[in-house]
């Protein structure tokens, strides 16, 4: 775990100045997200070849009118980012990074978890209020589990863990928060995995966004000195644009929960290993943005029909994309503005990483 230099001086004390290996470190990390997205080219074809065959189909909710012409399309397609990912970091970015494991036992972790959740779902229609897949408390207790035990990897000291403790506020400074970490880290990882699994709803959003914000915290870890997670961010981001050229409207596969919880819960602890986990809600801000709108469409509603007997929407749809496709925006329309969003957001978090 020494790329994170774990011991006498605290991950925040740091100097941002990257070591005189910092540029050639930035030079693999940039070499593999580009060989990454070559790999999950070449494999994702026969990969995503063998789940039609297999007749591993998405299964859409009859309320989605305008998507029901996808029901069918090959379904855990993530699995072609976690796969690639997973291989060129205990190729490329394992030795001397022990720290890397830790994220990948996540990434696997959840990705296992989805993939289950995934299975459980055939191809058709689901009825209006009829639950798919595996139920919602069972999946969230497995996330919890995941998460609480991340969690206190970070925490616990040399040799069990990393010994995070401290807690950065841009302009302010850093504090040590001591086992409030814990807490902290474990609702992040698990609020992250679900934030990304609710906006993968349309072709591109999910794995889109999703690679502008690892893309956002590579550059975060390459100002902290964070070698190891430098590589693990840009080798995610390039298996993601891999995954985007089968994914691309009209999608040949869908990512399918097997990735978006992967993604989500691994981003998270990315975060949370260079140390600046607070910028996590800024530079993950359309994450955010889908959680809020389901959140609030929710109580609202729940509200109104205790109050007068009937239930109140504010929004037409959610997660926020499908309010903006009533609106008659075309799902296009609504990945990039998203994905621009996105961009502005993960620039917003690399300038308060800077300060």
């Amino acid at each position: 775990m020494n790329d994170l230099v774990f011991g006498a001086l605290p991950l925040l004390q740091l100097d941002p100045v990257m070591p005189e290996d910092g540029g050639e470190n930035m030079a693999v990390s940039l070499a593999l997200a580009a060989l990454a997205f070559v790999i999950t080219i070449i494999f994702g074809r026969p990969f995503i070849t063998g789940l039609r065959q297999k007749k591993i189909g998405k299964k859409i909710r009859l309320e989605l009118e305008l998507h029901l012409g996808k029901s069918g399309t090959p379904t855990m397609g993530g699995l072609m980012v976690v796969i690639t990912v997973v291989v060129l970091t205990l190729v490329f970015n394992m030795i001397g990074r022990e720290s890397m494991l830790l994220p990948i036992v996540v990434l696997i972790a959840t990705a296992v978890l989805g993939a289950i959740d995934d299975m459980m779902t055939i191809v058709g229609v689901t009825k209006p209020g009829q639950e798919e897949g595996m139920a919602g408390r069972v999946k969230m207790a497995w996330l919890f589990l995941i998460g609480t035990s991340a969690a206190f990897v970070m925490h616990l000291p040399d040799p069990w863990g990393l010994g995070l403790t401290n807690m950065y506020i841009p302009l302010v400074g850093q504090f040590d928060i001591g086992w409030l970490y814990v807490p902290i880290a474990a609702f992040a990882v698990v609020g992250m995995a679900n934030a990304v699994n609710l906006t993968d709803g349309l072709d591109t959003l999910a794995a889109g966004t999703s690679a502008i914000a690892f893309v956002a915290y590579g550059i975060i870890a390459y100002l902290q000195g964070q070698t190891g997670v430098v590589t693990f961010c840009f080798i995610m981001a390039g298996a993601l644009m891999g995954f985007l050229w089968f994914n691309a409207y009209p999608a040949q596969v869908i990512m399918g929960d097997s990735g978006s919880l992967a993604l989500g819960a691994s981003l998270a602890v990315a975060a949370f290993m260079t140390g600046q986990w607070l910028l996590l809600p800024i530079v993950g801000a359309v994450f955010v943005g889908e959680t809020v709108s389901v959140m609030i469409q929710t109580s609202w509603f729940k509200y109104t029909r205790k109050k007068t007997g009937e239930g109140k929407r504010i929004f037409r749809m959610t997660p926020l994309h499908h309010h903006f496709e009533r609106l008659g925006w075309s799902e296009t329309q609504v990945a990039l503005r998203f994905w621009l969003m996105g961009m502005m957001a993960g620039l917003l978090g690399c300038a308060l990483a800077l300060l």
